[in-house]
């Protein structure tokens, strides 16, 4: 089903050696020995035949043809492809034991993908574009996929001073004053006095941008019910935070961002939902997970039980880069019960927050990765999804740059055609 939906066009899985030799078209040979000559051979190296999770020994070596790749092999590409695109697009090692990190999320520092030095690239396209070669796939069938892009955002805090619980303002002024900080305090009052704009308010200045790159944007609102260290959005029932997702869901697509608190308490996932699906007063399949916090099979398994279709996790929250080395949606598939489900999983490769807080890098540091992952999506076709948070695209001093910087990249590879 993925290659079928990769190079669009069908392909059929055989275990009938009569049915196999009175097929016209082009065959692939996944057995442990050779046919005739004019037929396609991949020596398999065991994974697609195992049941449950075993430990992989992964020697990554250099393909000839200036990728890298595993699973060594005989035959026509020297390696077994379907056991290495199984092994990575499952998140096969993230099943097996693992170090977490400081947001008990999967440590990137365990994967293959950064171990080996291929985590800034999205490998699987590059190793399926080389295949299509080998295959001698027709234009007519299967044209190169057409690269695009899909920003999305994180509302995970709607405003920095507007519309904030009394309690919760009085908290923020007597931490100002206790820094010093007199510059925030007068900021705040200007701004709740309506005298000033809220440094997170960049809706507007998004929408600019949406406008004038022809952008289909999706947003991922946090509604979580519980207020914690992570969770800290607008409460629900503020009437002007409900006006704010009304008028987003009016032009965008809205999708849920699950609270840090639904991981440890699931059955708030659902009230989640419903309070999110109220306010915009229509159903909500999309959802990406705050703070990337998510664990296979739990989390996933979770989202399909309440309706959800496509998830935009697929990455990690402590560095840029593609998780799943591949920059195409596809179907997950859950290995322990060995079935590939309906959830549809678009993996993204860039985020503002990683960029900042985890990798340290200045905007302009940040302008040249994002080029970095536009060129090389764009060389072997796939979808580049980014993240931004209104926080970073606002004014506010500890974000000074990044809104200019989304505007840079946005021109630079968008102003030129109205697609990517």
């Amino acid at each position: 089903r993925f290659l079928s939906s990769y190079y669009g066009q069908e392909f059929v899985a055989t275990t009938s050696e009569e049915e196999y030799a009175a097929a016209e078209e082009g065959k692939i040979n996944y057995t442990l020995q050779p046919l005739p000559a004019d037929t396609l051979w991949m020596e398999p190296q065991g994974l697609l035949f195992d049941k449950g999770v075993r430990r992989q020994a992964i020697s990554v070596f250099q393909h000839p043809n200036g990728y890298k790749a595993f699973y060594r092999a005989h035959g026509h590409l020297g390696f077994d492809l379907f056991s290495a695109l199984f092994f990575l697009l499952t998140r096969y090692e993230e099943y097996g034991p693992h170090s977490k990190d400081a947001y008990c999320r999967y440590a990137h520092q365990n994967s293959t993908a950064y171990k080996e030095g291929f985590l800034h690239l999205p490998l699987i396209n590059i190793w399926l574009e080389d295949f299509r070669k080998v295959l001698q796939l027709t234009t007519h069938h299967s044209p190169l996929t057409t690269s695009s892009f899909q920003p999305t955002y994180d509302i995970d805090i709607a405003w920095s001073y507007k519309n904030k619980d009394r309690w919760v303002t009085a908290g923020g002024v007597a931490k100002s004053l206790l820094k010093g900080d007199f510059r925030a305090v007068k900021e705040r009052r200007a701004v709740i006095d309506g005298a000033a704009r809220d440094p997170y308010d960049s809706y507007a200045y998004m929408d600019v941008l949406h406008r004038q790159y022809g952008l289909q944007p999706i947003y991922f609102i946090h509604v979580g019910q519980k207020r914690n260290r992570y969770d800290k959005n607008i409460h629900t029932a503020n009437p002007e935070f409900r006006k704010l997702v009304q008028s987003l869901a009016a032009k965008y697509q809205i999708g849920l961002h699950p609270s840090w608190a639904s991981n440890s308490e699931p059955h708030l996932l659902a009230t989640e939902k419903g309070v999110l699906e109220e306010i915009i007063g229509k159903p909500v399949t999309l959802s990406r997970q705050h703070f990337i916090r998510w664990e296979l099979p739990q989390t996933f398994r979770r989202l399909l039980a309440l309706g959800i279709t496509d998830d935009y996790s697929m990455g990690y929250g402590s560095i840029n880069g593609f998780r799943a080395s591949i920059a195409t949606p596809y179907y997950w598939y859950d290995i322990e019960r060995e079935e590939q489900t309906s959830l549809l999983l678009h993996p993204f490769a860039f985020m503002d927050a990683n960029a900042l807080f985890e990798q340290k890098q200045t905007p302009q540091q940040s302008l040249k990765e994002l080029l970095f992952y536009y060129h090389a999506v764009r060389e072997t076709g796939g979808t580049l999804t980014t993240i931004w948070h209104n926080t970073f695209l606002g004014t506010d001093p500890l974000f000074r740059g990044w809104g200019d910087v989304y505007g840079q990249f946005l021109h630079t590879t968008l102003s030129s055609a109205k697609t990517y």
